[in-house]
């Protein structure tokens, strides 16, 4: 699509691509991420049979020329439920499930079979990468640190330690004319406010029991007022 994928915005440098858009602000990640988040919900909600994606991740979240992130890459998608879905569901047991290493959920590794919950766990890792602009196989990560408890362990007192230094820009510098920063410090206590909520969906969806995971539902309305907060 016409400004690329995710992974391009997050990861590449300036220097390296013709487009404008590298310096996503934080309310155009959260509505990449509420996007993405409506696609899951209709793959797992409105249907008698769940479509499971099973490879979430920033270079399969596609972006065309508004912004809009659209789901590519259904090559390991598996129909979960119903009869039709069956013999689908039931190889997804017996067979190893591929993916992208640092998004796979746990449950996967060790032999579980596929599940709508397997998304959000893909979804959530998304989010943390989203809010830190750090891959979850970054070399930092090992020795019991990863992604996840990387960000746990700074939210709240350290969130901004750990964000994409891109996200700490006044939503307002980013979009001239729409309104003048009249409260700086207000503004700066809102977006930390926000990142801060952003990395607890993201922290919720990868808890590694698949019960404990939030659902795509929850995630939806939390966006939502994140969205709102920071365009109020």
């Amino acid at each position: 699509m016409s400004n690329g994928s995710l992974e391009t915005l997050l990861h590449n440098n300036v220097e390296d691509s013709e487009s404008t858009n590298l310096s996503l602000n934080l309310v155009q990640r959260v509505n990449i991420a509420l996007d993405v988040a409506f696609a899951l919900d209709y793959l797992h909600s409105d249907s008698w049979e769940a479509v499971v994606h099973c490879d979430i991740k920033p270079s399969n979240i596609l972006l065309d020329d508004d912004m809009v992130a659209h789901m590519g890459d259904f090559g390991l998608a598996r129909l979960i439920h119903g009869p039709a879905s069956l013999s689908s569901s039931n190889q997804a047991s017996f067979y190893t499930i591929k993916g992208t290493i640092g998004y796979i959920p746990p449950e996967y590794g060790g032999g579980g079979s596929v599940s709508t919950e397997g998304d959000m766990y893909s979804y959530g890792i998304l989010l943390l990468e989203m809010l830190t602009a750090k891959r979850p196989t970054d070399t930092m990560f090992g020795e019991g640190l990863n992604l996840c408890s990387f960000c746990n362990l700074a939210t709240a007192e350290g969130i901004i330690e750990i964000v994409d230094s891109r996200l700490l820009i006044p939503v307002d510098e980013q979009d001239e004319g729409r309104r003048v920063i009249t409260r700086q410090q207000h503004m700066e206590d809102t977006i930390r406010e926000c990142l801060v909520s952003f990395a607890k969906i993201g922290i919720a969806c990868s808890e590694e029991s698949p019960s404990q995971k939030m659902g795509i539902k929850d995630v939806i309305m939390e966006l939502h007022a994140i969205k709102h907060k920071l365009l109020s």
